[in-house]
């Protein structure tokens, strides 16, 4: 895509040569305001998207006694890992940003049960860099990477105006940096689930891709049929707790899945990828 693309014109040229013809249907449900559901946190109700519900609730906790959430803020996949673990696990929450991080605490303090609470610790690091400070230490790790957001973007005159392909390329870097930085501090046999809000194949598969190709032959990607699987076994575990949740459905991409908006009511977008060291 040329480097020329920049602005309103440039964005809409870079989804149109993405998604061509469905390009016009996702852009009309990327301007519609999200509809968040009611997520029972124990203590108090978290609003967010179904969409993001799913993807939280694929990640295995079965045996999992130290979990990750590598870039938390504000909160809502923590408050889904958290209800999810077993009695015996701990979930570092982690946000580099400290104002991010002062809100993700106050959401963890204010949603959560007390025992679910005290097995909580927020962290402010820059989770690229835990690598150098961290051996395999997390038997489950989610992250949810920062990202171009287009559904933030498409409806901000501001946002559009600074777009560029540029930055694309930037966040796919820093997802990069995180990515492998994750699966270096994964224990052997653990999980590990990378997603995002893009849109963009760059930001989602493109960096997954790189993962595979980086460390071939000690990864495995889970299989489309095999995640469908786990997101039934995992609803059905804690059935009163997601039981009553409209999930959406997702489509199968190069590497990974994805909800789009334009064919599931409105939820999404969102992308995840989940994968086990080996």
């Amino acid at each position: 895509m040329s480097e020329k693309l920049h602005g309103e014109e440039g964005f809409e040229k870079y989804y149109s040569s993405v998604y061509a013809a469905r390009w016009q249907a996702l852009k009309a449900a990327l301007l519609q305001e999200a509809s968040p559901v009611a997520f029972d946190a124990g203590a108090k109700t978290y609003f967010l998207d179904s969409a993001s519900i799913l993807a939280a609730l694929t990640l295995p906790l079965d045996g999992a006694e130290k979990i990750l959430d590598m870039c938390a803020a504000p909160g809502g996949k923590t408050l889904v890992l958290a209800r999810r673990m077993e009695r015996d696990a701990r979930l570092f929450s982690n946000e580099l940003s400290f104002e991010r991080k002062c809100r993700l605490e106050r959401v963890v303090s204010e949603h959560l049960l007390p025992d679910e609470k005290s097995r909580v610790k927020t962290t402010c690091y820059d989770g690229a860099l835990l690598c150098k400070k961290q051996d395999a230490l997390y038997d489950a790790i989610l992250l949810d990477a920062p990202c171009s957001s287009e559904r933030h973007v498409i409806s901000s005159p501001k946002y559009l105006r600074q777009w560029s392909p540029a930055r694309v390329r930037s966040l796919a870097m820093r997802q990069w940096s995180l990515l492998s930085s994750a699966f270096r501090i994964l224990k052997s046999g653990g999980f590990l689930l990378y997603s995002t809000c893009a849109i963009s194949d760059e930001e989602n598969c493109g960096v997954v891709k790189r993962l595979l190709k980086k460390f071939q032959g000690q990864i495995r990607a889970v299989e489309f049929d095999e995640i469908q699987f786990l997101q039934k076994k995992h609803i059905e575990n804690d059935v009163s707790i997601f039981g009553g949740i409209d999930f959406p459905s997702f489509e199968k991409s190069e590497f990974g899945c994805s909800v789009l908006p334009d064919t599931q009511k409105n939820c999404g977008p969102i992308y995840f990828f989940l994968a086990q060291k080996i």
